[in-house]
């Protein structure tokens, strides 16, 4: 009898032991870990450092064509404001006077030439170096100078030929003939009165000044937006592209530094050399 109740004692508790977990798992559940709260997150808002200044609009393929000889100016071949090809002819002087002074030194030159011949032959040196003839110090100074005479008229022509060439000015770039000193033929004009100014609208930028104490923040590269006078409503995106080396002195006996920002493509000619402006540089 006492096997009996022992045996079923056991199973009794083990059936109880079962049945308060169960109750346990389904009232209370599985313990479990907190959560850790959250982590408190910041929006802040990036600062952005601009560097302003103010400057003007500039252009960096400029041609400024003069004569080397004064003269008469004879043709002009095109007006203020027109489009000018690389290589076209712009104008010309009166060349009459320089054709007959190259014939002049032409027939000098003959000349040398011919007493330069005649003094080989009389020291019968025939194109011979002086060193390997046999000749006095009198006679070698004769036929020296007769070389020095020849070689000189030889450059008197290559001037004259040169100057009658330069005669005719040929624009070097393409662009707008931005001003002429003296655009009526017929003229007489002297190198520095007669002068052609050709620019390429298609090379222009904005050049600004920065003072010393900021240009240490600006760099190549950098964004930089540029407002013109001429266009007050408009903001022209660039970049800068170069800083300048040497400082220059300001209006107000600073110092600062030249820099130059690109502008977006002049289309019909938008931007014109001189528009003043502001630019702002972003440096951060």
């Amino acid at each position: 009898m006492k096997r009996f109740w022992r045996k079923p004692s056991r199973i009794v508790l083990i059936i109880l032991a079962i049945i308060l977990i169960f109750l346990g798992l389904r009232f209370f559940g599985p313990l479990k870990p907190e959560k850790p709260a959250p982590p408190e997150v910041s929006v802040v808002q990036p600062e952005i450092n601009t560097v302003s200044a103010s400057g003007k609009v500039e252009a960096k393929d400029v041609a400024n064509l003069t004569f080397q000889t004064s003269g008469q100016l004879a043709w002009v071949g095109i007006k203020e404001g027109e489009t000018v090809k690389k290589w076209q002819t712009i104008a010309s002087l009166d060349k009459r006077e320089l054709e007959k002074d190259l014939k002049k030194k032409l027939l000098a030159y003959m000349n040398e030439r011919w007493d330069f011949e005649q003094s080989q032959d009389d020291y019968n040196v025939e194109g011979r170096q002086l060193e390997k003839v046999i000749l006095s110090d009198a006679e070698k100074r004769i036929l020296e100078k007769a070389q020095f005479d020849l070689d000189s008229a030889v450059l008197d022509v290559e001037i004259k030929d040169l100057t009658n060439k330069l005669a005719t000015l040929v624009s070097p770039i393409e662009g707008i003939l931005a001003h002429i000193d003296t655009p009526i033929a017929g003229v007489n004009i002297t190198p520095a009165t007669a002068n052609f100014t050709i620019i390429d609208p298609a090379s222009v930028y904005f050049k600004t000044s920065v003072d010393e104490a900021d240009i240490s923040k600006v760099q190549v590269g950098q964004e930089a937006k540029v407002t013109l006078d001429s266009y007050p409503d408009e903001v022209f995106g660039g970049k800068v592209q170069r800083i300048d080396f040497v400082a220059s002195p300001t209006a107000g006996g600073g110092t600062a530094f030249g820099v130059v920002i690109s502008l977006p493509e002049n289309t019909n000619f938008k931007f014109k050399v001189g528009m003043n402006g502001d630019a702002e540089i972003s440096v951060k």
